[in-house]
């Protein structure tokens, strides 16, 4: 409880009465006895009433709140925050609000003012917008109430616990991007097609052809119709796609609001929805990270709900990337060939161990190798040299350039593709890699 502005007025101007008067009295300057007694007579008032208010503040129920929080909110996108506030008071009553919001959430329109009305619910809001991926906790609510003289303001921590959690940027993966890949698909006409044949999967029953082969008669079939019924099969089109995701100290570099690695999880989400409308199913495996998470491949558009849910407070680490490991991990777990989309940040001190553990893992699954590039090398190499300074980190970037352009020509003469592009990019970037390869028949 403190003293509002009200009665640290009344005090001031009291005590600076009293000060005038007192230095009447020093200069001898006759004053009136009856003015010395009415001012102290009005500070005894005001302490007397100042007590009593207080009383009669702590005396005063605290308001009940409810805090309607969305479930789930999305990285760097600002949402509602609505406070429903029930109260008891008899009297219109003007109240201030403050959310304790958790660290990685900045918010706006904090602290709140508002004016409690007698037999009104009361429904006030604020924005919120998320900085970090993760799960929160919403813990207390301070109010700051009146005391009926408005005396004294006293606040009120009341325990409203709620809980949300910050995934990645979906609401703009399920935006303008998602359109643009479902115009492509009509576009480019890749769509999921079957084929007849003799593949691997039972298609239909149908009657026996001529060219057909005497394994494709169902024998059941054919006397239950009294002539001959072949089996029609379609060939296996679906694919398994294995995302790793390079969650090390590489990933940690910042363009703009977001890191890499939270570029390269949309990137995952965004080439996720496009190969699972194809058919095909996703998996996801993590490594450099402080507690690795592995996603096995499965179909449907429920997997995209249990990738969000797996990733959704992925952080990267200060680990070096260890793609050995890594790729022994996939290795053992997905026995199917499959395309491997590996994303990293490829620089050239890890030029000879990645190159060795993407030949091993194109041995068994196609590999694409994903890599962001940081946004202020292409911002160098564009600028004007003017300086000695200058001069040399020009020539700093373009031998790192060419030191990455070295890399991706040995993974390509391995048959690896090296996909290089600025972070905001790569998701794009992945998407059509995907559909270019879908079309002409290499996936």
């Amino acid at each position: 409880m403190k003293p509002s502005r009200l009665l640290l007025i009344w005090l001031a101007i009291l005590l600076a009465i009293g000060i005038v008067l007192g230095a009447l009295q020093a200069l001898d300057v006759e004053v009136p006895s009856s003015l010395l007694s009415i001012n102290w007579g009005l500070l005894l008032a005001l302490f007397a009433l100042s007590l009593l208010d207080a009383l009669r503040l702590k005396r005063l129920p605290s308001p009940r709140m409810k805090r309607q929080i969305p479930g789930s909110l999305a990285l760097g996108r600002w949402s509602e925050i609505r406070l429903e506030i029930e109260h008891d008071f008899d009297q219109p009553l003007a109240i201030q609000i403050f959310d304790h919001v958790p660290d990685g959430l900045s918010f706006e329109n904090l602290p709140l003012d508002t004016e409690l009305q007698p037999g009104q619910r009361s429904l006030i809001g604020y924005r919120l917008r998320p900085l970090k991926r993760g799960h929160f906790t919403f813990d207390t609510c301070e109010l700051n109430l009146p005391s009926p003289f408005g005396l004294w303001s006293g606040k009120r921590l009341l325990n409203i616990t709620d809980h949300t959690r910050v995934y990645p940027d979906f609401a703009r993966l399920y935006g303008g991007q998602l359109l643009a890949v479902d115009n492509w698909l009509s576009q480019l006409g890749v769509r999921q097609r079957q084929r007849r044949g003799q593949g691997m999967e039972f298609h239909q029953l149908r009657e026996f052809r001529e060219g057909d082969s005497l394994r494709q008669i169902d024998w059941k079939a054919t006397a239950r119709h009294r002539t001959p019924i072949a089996r029609e099969y379609e060939d296996e089109r679906d694919q398994q796609i294995i995302f790793m995701l390079d969650c090390g100290r590489q990933m940690r570099s910042q363009d703009g609001e977001l890191s890499h690695f939270d570029h390269a999880l949309n990137a995952c989400l965004l080439l996720s929805y496009v190969a699972l409308r194809q058919g095909d199913a996703v998996g996801l495996s993590t490594f450099a990270c402080e507690q690795p998470r592995c996603v096995a491949p499965v179909k449907g558009t429920n997997q995209l709900r249990t990738l969000l849910n797996t990733v959704y407070d992925l952080a990267s680490s200060r680990h070096a990337a260890d793609y050995q490991t890594a790729v022994n991990q996939v290795l053992a777990r997905q026995k199917r060939q499959a395309l491997v989309v590996l994303l990293t940040n490829v620089r050239d001190e890890d030029s000879e161990e990645l190159l060795a553990a993407a030949k091993r893992l194109s041995s068994q699954h196609r590999v694409l190798v994903a890599s962001l590039r940081e946004c202020v090398l292409d911002e160098t190499r564009l600028r004007p040299v003017e300086t000695l300074e200058e001069a040399l980190t020009y020539c700093a970037t373009v031998g790192y350039l060419n030191a990455c352009a070295d890399i991706q020509e040995q993974l390509n003469a391995h048959e690896i593709t090296l996909l290089q592009t600025r972070p905001t990019d790569l998701g794009i970037a992945l998407a059509k890699h995907y559909l270019d390869w879908k079309k002409t028949g290499n996936l």
